[in-house]
């Protein structure tokens, strides 16, 4: 039964997400263009490949949450998507965290994988900023029972999520081995 949610709640809690899809990337970009960068330790250096493994297993949580969708198991779905998001919001801040203590890697191939790997970046970073507001709309409204709100956000919000979480770690594997170390 879908839930219906009050003018005011709905009108409050999409402002909410509508700053937090603004506010989070424009952070984001703001903390990478520090140039002065905080010594918290050599074991920050370790961030990227961990993210990695947080990418990776972000990816494998959306195709379980997929397949257990599809096999109407709701609440094993719901557990899934619920710790893919935690794990998105871990990577989120493992991410800045990297970046506010390290400066950036340059990529250093050449040939056909450089284009490649500057298309897959690319593309990554910008849906990565335009995953935001459809990730929380998406749990929004999974969380206030609108399913069919919900599940019209997801035609959306999956494929670019999986896209990003995907790329995210070939990414990784492509500039790994510039990564200094």
């Amino acid at each position: 039964m879908e839930t219906l949610e009050s003018p005011v709640r709905e009108k409050r809690a999409n402002r909410v997400i509508n700053i937090l899809a603004a506010v989070i990337p424009l952070a984001v970009a703001v903390l990478l263009g520090i140039r002065q960068k905080v010594d918290l330790g050599d074991w920050t250096t370790s961030l990227p490949h961990i993210n990695a493994v947080i990418n990776s297993v972000t990816s494998v949580l959306l195709l379980m949450g997929l397949y257990f969708i599809r096999q109407k198991n709701i609440a094993a779905h719901k557990q899934t998507m619920l710790t893919a998001f935690a794990f998105g919001s871990v990577f989120l801040v493992s991410y800045v965290l990297y970046h506010l203590t390290n400066e950036s890697t340059p990529f250093g191939g050449q040939g056909w994988v450089r284009p490649v790997y500057y298309f897959l970046l690319v593309s990554h970073i910008v849906l990565s900023v335009v995953v935001v507001w459809f990730v929380l709309r998406a749990v929004y409204f999974a969380l206030t029972n609108q399913i069919l709100k919900h599940k019209q956000t997801v035609r959306w919000a999956y494929p670019i999520w999986l896209y990003v979480s995907t790329t995210g770690v070939i990414v990784y594997f492509l500039i790994r081995p510039y990564y200094l170390h």
